[in-house]
């Protein structure tokens, strides 16, 4: 079978409905090259995150499972070493994995994520590694080395210990840190870095049969907001003149704390619209790199046997349901994300999908396009976006997809001593959930229903109508505690079988 190329970009924490191709009402051109690469691709209008923030998100991404099965829920959980991932599985088929992050949540962080890459770089924290670190004397690459887990291990401590990550927001240390240690990566050089290992991989094919898995993470959308001036005046002009403007986000980017806290007051219409500016324009400075790799695939004839899929891990709230950051909640701008897929060997481009599904399914997706068939890692094949149907009814998953927000505990002890009484007045310390099917979703707190929206009519979610369709609210509260009970016990915790086990170690899936 002829293999593609795989090449799965996570945009980090970009909303859907600030790319120029989702957005209603004409707003500036924010995301050019995405909506090129989705003119000749496929477009899904009603993506869904499984999880509001980075962690449990990547993992779902990694694994096909949601947070509750996989239970990498916090800065401090890791991986069940049984759990087949993306890069094990590629791997042991005969792939070569490769990781370009700019996220220190997956890079950094000693959660599992990256386990099973073969080789993975990562550009956030105080010790980025390249490719070109390969090209220094031994003596070098130690010193490197040892500075890398050095730095490792504070970076653990950081994400472990609740005073050190409280100490952490101050304002007066949260500019030092975003500035000195990468806190966003690099953007440019990850794709610099991506170019040159795709264009080494592909002149070195006559030696190397193996076809490429390459994972990459932008996290320049993600805050602070920092953008280059030419990019915020051309998204946002009225902002770029404002001198206000730059003070009211010097201070928003200086306190941390404010960046995952429930907002202690409504921010008015001139301050969202300063943030959302310099977000924008955020987004936009991303595209324009983002755009010298797809231009490069495109240049080089890459695109004809690689599969492309670009998405976001989750989205943004800027003051949205009382909301700032990615904590807490269920609601569109944190869990609709942007998803487009290019399929080499699939349909032709220009698609658009109108079907709710969980990008969790590109794990699926992945395996599908690699011919991995085996039922021990890839039990429900029949979930690859690659065979969506035109119908939504005859979808695998019936048109629906869910959403878990569990609440981070390190963030919580942040709220707690910022505005203790927001934990009981918002039930900040319960899980959260979402379910979409067809137009409605149902929102849950806990046990509790916290709306139910027609999302085509409303995505902005401000209309509850469960008083209004009372049997939809409580057939979507039926499936929601269904799913629940279903889906929290792990693959090891249903009682995988020693035969198992050792099937799965043989092929190299897990240690």
């Amino acid at each position: 079978m002829n293999r593609p190329d795989i090449l799965l970009i996570i945009l980090d924490t970009v909303r859907r409905d600030r790319l120029s191709i989702y957005e209603r009402g004409g707003h500036a051109d924010t995301s050019p090259a995405f909506d090129r690469f989705a003119d000749s691709a496929t477009l899904y209008e009603r993506a869904i995150s499984p999880a509001q923030w980075t962690v449990p998100a990547h993992a779902s991404l990694f694994t096909g499972l949601y947070p509750t099965a996989h239970q990498v829920t916090q800065a401090t959980s890791r991986l069940n070493p049984t759990t087949p991932t993306l890069a094990r599985i590629l791997t042991a088929h005969g792939y070569h994995t490769a990781g370009f992050c700019n996220n220190p949540l997956v890079g950094v962080l000693d959660n599992g994520l990256i386990d099973g890459f073969e080789d993975f770089y990562n550009y956030a924290g105080a010790a980025p590694n390249r490719p070109q670190d390969l090209t220094r004397s031994r003596i070098r690459r130690a010193m490197a080395d040892y500075w890398r887990r050095f730095a490792g291990t504070v970076s653990q401590q950081f994400a472990r210990n609740d005073w050190l990550f409280r100490i952490s927001l101050h304002p007066l240390l949260t500019p030092l840190w975003t500035r000195s240690i990468n806190y966003k990566g690099n953007t440019a050089r990850s794709i610099d870095d991506m170019i040159g290992f795709i264009g080494a991989h592909r002149a070195g094919r006559r030696r190397d049969e193996r076809p490429l898995f390459a994972f990459l993470n932008l996290m320049g959308a993600h805050m602070p907001y920092r953008p280059p001036r030419p990019y915020l005046q051309r998204i946002a002009p009225q902002i770029a003149s404002d001198k206000a403007a730059y003070r009211y986000m010097a201070a928003f980017n200086a306190d941390a704390g404010r960046w995952a806290s429930p907002a202690q007051s409504a921010p008015d219409d001139w301050q969202k619209a300063v943030v959302d500016g310099f977000y924008r324009a955020e987004i936009a400075h991303q595209d324009a790199h983002l755009g010298r790799l797809l231009d490069y695939l495109k240049r080089s004839g890459a695109l004809d046997d690689t599969l492309v899929i670009i998405a976001a891990d989750h989205g943004e709230g800027h003051g949205d349901h009382g909301f700032f950051g990615h904590s807490f909640v269920v609601y569109q701008e944190l869990v609709h994300v942007p998803l487009v897929i290019h399929d080499p060997h699939g349909a032709t481009g220009g698609r658009r999908h109108a079907t709710n599904v969980s990008t969790r399914r590109l794990f699926h997706t992945i395996l599908d396009a690699a011919g991995v068939a085996d039922p021990a890692v890839n039990p429900t094949g029949d979930l690859s976006l690659r065979h969506l149907p035109d119908d939504p009814a005859d979808d695998a998953e019936a048109d629906s997809a869910f959403a878990e927000a569990i609440p981070p505990q390190m963030l919580l002890s942040v709220v707690r001593r910022r505005d203790p009484s927001a934990l009981a007045r918002l039930r900040l310390n319960d899980t959260r959930r979402g379910l979409y099917r067809g137009a409605h979703k149902l929102a849950m707190v806990g046990e509790r229903v916290e709306g139910l929206f027609d999302v085509a009519d409303d995505p902005a979610e401000a209309h509850d109508i469960a008083a209004r369709l009372p049997d939809v609210a409580a057939r979507l509260r039926d499936e929601i505690t269904q799913f629940t009970a279903s889906t929290h016990a792990t693959p090891t915790d249903d009682g995988l079988s020693d035969d198992m086990l050792d099937h799965l170690r043989a092929l190299g899936y897990v240690e």
